[in-house]
């Protein structure tokens, strides 16, 4: 049974103005004295009055050398969430230079807050007077006000919905790869048959690609031999390159599945299906034990597999203890003619450091 639903939406609406004030005879407001202001007119935005305050001489005795300016809140008793941009225009080009902005925040009339910015250093008064933005005695301060108005909620209304299932492309593949139904190409694996199809094994896998497109002699025939791969190893490929997931592995004993993970993950580096050699890495990765880290280690060595690698050295070297028993094992032995003699000097560098 479907519920009806309603639904509403939240709007965050902001409100923007621009008010630019022009100031003349600039040498003669200049020693009105450090504090001393000039306001321009109130201007509103938001549904807020705000004015733009001009000091020739500096807002404080740490100023005086600097020309202030500030924008400020004029409405009484109010509070505005609301952010602006002052910038001084170049008297020449007619272009504006931002020299303060303030993020959006609360404008308080009743304290300090109903200023910005917060300094008095806005320009230094002989950058300020040496610069295009005073020319004939003629300066122009424009001011860019953003507020932010309450949020706007939205009648409820009836929702018309129509579910989407999820995703079933990997079933639909997978069923085309059983049934055969147009398959053009048949593998031959120790003895078994797999018929596929070019295509879809050529979109997954640039080797594939490569093989059955390219000048290869694959590219030629309908029959391909694979060797050195088990039949379920190269099964267990076909379903991943249809389905991109595992095929269910039963209820084998996990030596079997570790087996047969370190027999994939070669299966997909060999044809460069690199999500399946991740997907057999991170298996990994959470199955380790002393008794088969050495041959994941040697795995992860001969295929590049980099963090598999740093994984396995943390698991051996955790401890002297798990190293002492790694060392102890079969699998141990055979790492040292698998890998290089450095990782085996490497391995015997940490077990000494570990045995201080």
């Amino acid at each position: 049974m479907t519920l009806p639903t309603t639904v509403s939406t939240c709007t965050a609406a902001t409100e923007e103005g621009k008010h630019v004030f022009e100031i003349f005879d600039y040498s003669k407001h200049r020693g009105i004295g450090n504090g001393e202001f000039i306001r321009s007119a109130t201007f509103s935005v938001g549904g807020y009055d705000w004015a733009i305050r001009f000091y020739p001489d500096g807002y404080s005795a740490s100023s005086t050398s600097y020309i202030s300016v500030y924008l400020e809140l004029m409405s009484k008793n109010a509070r505005a969430r609301a952010g602006c941009d002052l910038s001084l225009v170049d008297q020449t080009t007619g272009l504006t230079k931002s020299v303060h902005k303030t993020d959006l925040r609360v404008f308080n009339s009743g304290d300090i807050t109903r200023f910005s910015p917060q300094d008095g250093s806005f320009m230094s008064r002989s950058q300020f007077e040496a610069s295009p933005y005073l020319r004939d005695d003629h300066l122009t301060i424009q001011c860019i006000v953003t507020v932010r108005k309450e949020p706007q909620v939205s009648a409820p209304a009836v929702l018309n919905e129509i579910e989407v299932p999820p995703s079933n492309i990997a079933e639909h593949l997978g069923n085309f790869l059983d049934a055969e139904e147009g398959a053009d190409i048949t593998f031959c694996v120790g003895g078994e048959s797999f018929r596929a199809h070019k295509v879809v094994l050529a979109m997954r896998s640039p080797v594939f690609k490569a093989e059955l497109f390219g000048r290869m002699r694959e590219a030629k025939e309908r029959l391909v031999m694979i060797e050195e791969m088990q039949p379920d190893v190269f099964r267990a490929l076909l379903h991943f390159i249809y389905t991109d997931c595992l095929p269910h592995m039963g209820d084998s004993e996990g030596d079997v599945n570790r087996d047969m993970i370190h027999h994939l993950l070669v299966a997909a580096d060999r044809y460069a299906v690199d999500r399946l050699k991740l997907v057999c890495q991170s298996i990994l990765c959470k199955d380790l034990e002393v008794e088969t880290v050495s041959a994941t280690l040697a795995l992860a060595y001969q295929h590049n597999c980099d963090r598999l690698k740093d994984i396995c050295l943390e698991f051996i070297t955790s401890s002297a203890s798990v190293m002492d028993s790694v060392v102890a094992t079969e699998g141990y032995k055979n790492l040292k003619t698998t890998c290089p003699s450095a990782l085996v000097d490497a391995f015997e560098k940490s077990r000494k450091f570990h045995k201080v």
